[in-house]
């Protein structure tokens, strides 16, 4: 007898999702919102969004939906709204959309295909079970389609499991064999801090989503020996640790950017991922979490895979862009990686039963 799917609560303060733990696959859905779209469309198709995520997220089936075995199925789904400027200048309240949303700057490396770009609408569905999250996708596009049309979906994958004698906690690896989310807070209310945007405000318990595509050289990544890889992100690739500690020290380690060796040379490369990514300050602290992609060959007739990264922070301008700047300039993966998609949402705080969501940010 299979086990039960353990159904992870769609209501709450916030929306699930966010520092929900990690599921095996998402789906990145990208709506924009039909010509001529008012707020009274947008808080009905959102009303309805919202009746039909808590169903399937509860293992229920959307009303009308007859297929009530599909959704019993699905093992841990979470559905979690963001709003692009777009949708905020069809309710009528632009002014509410948070300026790091607003107007995300350019930076020297981006390669952004329009393809990938901003939306109106994203649903962000996250799920161990891959058939079960198609399902759910299906239902909610079914449902939208009056008002919205669907510009891109982007699927990633992550690995959920443990190599054997690992820790428990050990971060996931993404494309590049490396350990990916080593320096995320652990904390609960650290991770609180980071996460959510505080009030007063309808975007209190809210949080501030970037969304990358980041396309990488895998075949030339693999001919790349172990010491290169290593000084490129400051990690070791066999468990996360960094550098700047001895090996077999926890890959939650903090890197200390001016440890040196005996001859004074600094042990993390300055130019290392790890050493540009990591926070200057507080205000810089970003909950990240990557998932990999790999869609085979694109336009180009290059593989098209690498990482779909997701950064939820309390203020974009104030953690990301600064980071992200500091990694154009100079992050030696840029070797190998390559920022092809960006798109930047509010995420609303959650709702509670008999509310849709972002009801108090839109209305």
């Amino acid at each position: 007898m299979s086990a039960t799917p353990v159904m992870v609560p769609f209501y709450g303060e916030h929306q699930a999702g966010i520092t929900t733990r990690q599921k095996a696959h998402v789906s990145f859905v990208g709506l924009d919102l039909l010509p001529g779209t008012d707020s009274r469309d947008l808080a009905g198709v959102l009303a309805m969004l919202t009746d039909d995520a808590a169903r399937l997220c509860s293992g229920r089936p959307p009303l009308g939906a007859l297929e009530a075995s599909s959704a019993a199925a699905v093992a841990g789904l979470t559905v979690t709204f963001g709003f692009g400027p777009g949708l905020f200048a069809a309710a009528g309240v632009a002014q509410r959309c948070p300026e790091g949303v607003r107007s995300l700057p350019a930076f020297a490396t981006d390669r952004l295909d329009r393809r990938w770009g901003q939306t109106d609408l994203l649903l962000q569905l996250c799920s161990d079970d891959p058939t079960g999250l198609a399902y759910a996708q299906r239902r909610l596009l079914r449902d939208a389609a009056h008002v919205c049309e669907l510009r891109w979906v982007q699927r990633g994958f992550a690995t959920t499991g443990h190599e054997p004698g690992e820790p428990d906690d050990a971060s996931p690896r993404n494309l590049l064999g490396m350990r990916d989310g080593s320096a995320n807070e652990r904390d609960p209310a650290q991770v609180a801090s980071v996460a959510w945007c505080a009030g007063p405000g309808p975007m209190a318990g809210g949080t501030q989503l970037v969304l990358r595509r980041i396309r990488l050289d895998l075949e030339r990544w693999d001919d790349v020996d172990t010491a290169a890889k290593e000084m490129a992100f400051g990690r070791r690739v066999a468990d996360g640790s960094p550098l700047s500690s001895p090996a077999g020290t926890s890959e939650f380690t903090v890197v200390d950017r001016t440890a040196s060796d005996d001859q004074g040379f600094t042990v993390v490369p300055p130019n290392s991922h790890a050493a540009r990514a990591q926070a200057r300050s507080g205000s810089e602290r970003m909950l990240r979490r990557g998932y990999n992609y790999d869609d085979g060959p694109g336009a180009d007739g290059q593989r098209d895979a690498g990482q779909l990264f997701a950064a939820y922070q309390a203020d974009i301008g104030a953690a990301f862009v600064p980071v992200q700047r500091r990694l154009a300039q100079a992050d030696a993966l840029n070797t190998w990686s390559t920022h092809v998609g960006s798109a930047v949402y509010a995420v609303p705080p959650g709702a509670a039963p008999g509310e849709w969501v972002g009801q108090a940010l839109l209305t």
